[in-house]
C-alpha cells in the first residue's frame, strides 16, 4: 500500500471516534452557531419589518429602502467582517451585525409582498368598520401577511445559519465554522470538517421544520385553503 493510500484510510471523512473524543467541542460550536443565528435573526426582523411597514404606507421610499438593502447584500461577507472587526473586536458582535444586514433584504422584501398581497376589499372592510391605520396594520394586515414574512425568516435563517461559519475565516466567532477553518489547518483532518459541515446543514434542516411547523400554526387558512 502507497503512502497516498495509508494517508486516506487513516484520515476518513466520517469518524464516530472523533465524535466521541470530541463532543463538548462540537457541542459548544453547534450552541454558539444557534445562539449566534436566532440572535441575528431576531435583530433583523425587529429592523426589517418596521422598514417593510414604513414603505408599504409611503411607497416612494419603498425602492430606496430595497435598494440599499440590496446593496448591503452585495458587499462580500469577509470584507465585511474584516472591516468590522478593528471597531467592534472579533467576538460575536461583528459576526451579527453582519449577518443582520445580509438578511435584511430577504425580510424586507418578503414581508413588503405579503402586506401589498392584503387583499384591497379587505383593507376597505376593516376601514368601514372603524379600524385607524395602525389598527388595520396590526389586527388585519400584518396577520394576513404572516406567510410571507414567514417564508423570509425561513429563508433568512437558512442563510444566516450558512454565513456564520465565516466568522472564523477573520477571527471572530463563527460557531461550527471556528471547527472547519481548524480542520484545514490541521492537515485536512476531514472528519473534523465533514462532523462540522454536517452538524451546520443538520441545524440549518432542523431550524427550517420548526419554523414551517410555527407557520403552520400561525396561518392555519393556508391549510385550508391548501
Amino acid at each position: 500500500m502507497s503512502f497516498l493510500a495509508r494517508g486516506e484510510a487513516g484520515n476518513p471523512w466520517l469518524s464516530w471516534p472523533y465524535v466521541r473524543d470530541n463532543y463538548e467541542t462540537i457541542r459548544d460550536a453547534l450552541v454558539d452557531h444557534l445562539v449566534i443565528t436566532v440572535s441575528t435573526m431576531a435583530i433583523a426582523a425587529a429592523i426589517a419589518i418596521p422598514l417593510a411597514v414604513l414603505a408599504y404606507w409611503v411607497r416612494p421610499i419603498a425602492t430606496p429602502i430595497l435598494t440599499s438593502a440590496g446593496v448591503l447584500y452585495t458587499i462580500p461577507s469577509l470584507a465585511l467582517l474584516a472591516f468590522l472587526a478593528p471597531f467592534l473586536g472579533t467576538g460575536r458582535t461583528p459576526v451579527i451585525v453582519a449577518l443582520v444586514l445580509y438578511a435584511l433584504i430577504i425580510l424586507i422584501r418578503n414581508s413588503l409582498t405579503g402586506l401589498i398581497q392584503v387583499p384591497g376589499d379587505v383593507r376597505e372592510a376593516a376601514t368601514a368598520m372603524g379600524y385607524g391605520k395602525v389598527a388595520r396594520l396590526l389586527r388585519v394586515e400584518l396577520p394576513l401577511a404572516l406567510p410571507g414574512i414567514l417564508t423570509g425568516l425561513r429563508l433568512a435563517t437558512v442563510s444566516t445559519v450558512a454565513l456564520v461559519t465565516v466568522g472564523a475565516a477573520v477571527g471572530s466567532q463563527g460557531g461550527l465554522g471556528g471547527l472547519i477553518l481548524s480542520g484545514f489547518r490541521n492537515n485536512f483532518y476531514k472528519a473534523q470538517i465533514a462532523t462540522a459541515a454536517l452538524v451546520c446543514v443538520g441545524l440549518a434542516l432542523v431550524l427550517d421544520v420548526l419554523l414551517i411547523a410555527l407557520s403552520r400554526a400561525l396561518t392555519p387558512w393556508t391549510r385550508s385553503r391548501a
